[in-house]
């Protein structure tokens, strides 16, 4: 076999903003697959706040990219060749292929997928994990309820955007909090949230005052920190707070700042409760099937924010914190 496979390696654990030079970029030869393998070709990468966690060595929900390791990644690609009993080749697949063209695989978490159904790239985020995350954080931590207020921070990104449709599915009042009046407009005119917070340029206390008269019911929280803060506020009695990600936190070099506004938590008898997806793995095949119907019909809708080439990884990767990518970021790295 001939192919060559370029891929990206952590070589330094970062700090602060990841950069170019946390990682080597290194050509390497592919090899046929062993007994029970797949080769994969790499089609689409999944780029998500949680790989600059993985990153960082010490306790966590799971264990980090070791250095000199592929850099670890969520992605879609086509099966070249196969010596496993369940995968053939010109099968299209899911599974944690990592920052590289070619990936060898055991078959362990991997998947068909089918793209009758759905472009690919919507694997990694509608019907992949952030669209899981979503769903399991919202329906089976949240509870929400019919009328109830629901609201998202982080609301234009993979996972915000599918919680604020699966709440309005659910008879919800929905609010979301995203960066920008583009951003905004598309929550409101598109995705038919009740109403968007630029937390850039509004005043996020008294807009949230404003929008949920009655207080937060559910607060699915993106990004920690000062609207973290905020929204604990505003809580309504006996509101429930999922904490799923705490992007505003990623790259401090200061440590964390925790909420100091949690005695609303006691106040009004809330609670607040951490997220992670790989939890419900069991359970994937249930909410992709509810969530591809929904797609079908048209109460979900999916929006990609695709960047080509395996080479722009780390600065692509960087769209995430900044705020400029808009929509599920996904690298593509090669045609079928």
């Amino acid at each position: 076999m001939t192919l060559r496979n370029h891929q990206f390696r952590l070589a330094a654990r970062p700090v602060g903003a990841v950069k170019r030079t946390d990682f080597n970029y290194v050509e390497e030869p592919v090899h046929s697959p062993g007994d029970n393998e797949v080769l994969v070709k790499t089609l689409y990468l999944s780029l998500d706040p949680a790989m600059r966690g993985w990153m960082n060595e010490g306790k966590s929900y799971i264990p980090p990219v070791a250095l000199g390791e592929v850099m670890r990644a969520g992605g879609v690609g086509k099966v070249v060749e196969s010596k496993h009993p369940k995968f053939n080749a010109g099968d299209f697949v899911y599974g944690t292929l990592g920052i590289q063209e070619y990936a060898t695989l055991d078959g362990k978490g991997l998947s068909k997928v089918d793209p009758s159904v759905a472009p690919l790239p919507v694997y990694l985020g509608t019907l992949g994990m952030p669209g899981m995350t979503a769903y399991f954080g919202l329906l089976d931590i949240g509870k929400p309820q019919p009328g109830e207020t629901v609201v998202v921070s982080g609301a234009a990104g993979a996972v915000g955007t599918v919680v604020g449709q699966i709440a309005k599915i659910k008879g919800c009042r929905v609010v979301g909090i995203a960066g920008g009046k583009q951003k905004c407009d598309y929550l409101t005119q598109t995705l038919g949230f009740d109403a968007a917070i630029d937390y850039k340029s509004d005043d996020v206390k008294k807009a949230l005052r404003q929008h949920c008269p009655k207080g937060v019911d559910v607060y699915f929280d993106n990004v920690g920190g000062d609207i973290l803060d905020i929204v604990l506020t505003q809580l309504a009695r006996k509101a429930r707070i999922v904490i799923c990600g705490a992007i505003s936190q990623y790259n401090s070099t200061r440590g964390v700042k925790g909420p100091s506004n949690y005695m609303s938590l006691l106040v009004n008898r809330a609670s607040m409760t951490g997220m992670v997806v790989f939890d419900y793995a069991d359970r994937y095949p249930e909410a992709g099937r509810e969530m591809a119907g929904w797609l079908k019909s048209g109460q979900l809708k999916t929006r990609e924010d695709i960047v080509s080439g395996l080479e722009t990884f780390p600065e692509t990767l960087l769209k995430l914190f900044s705020g400029e990518n808009f929509g599920k970021l996904v690298l593509k790295v090669a045609d079928a």
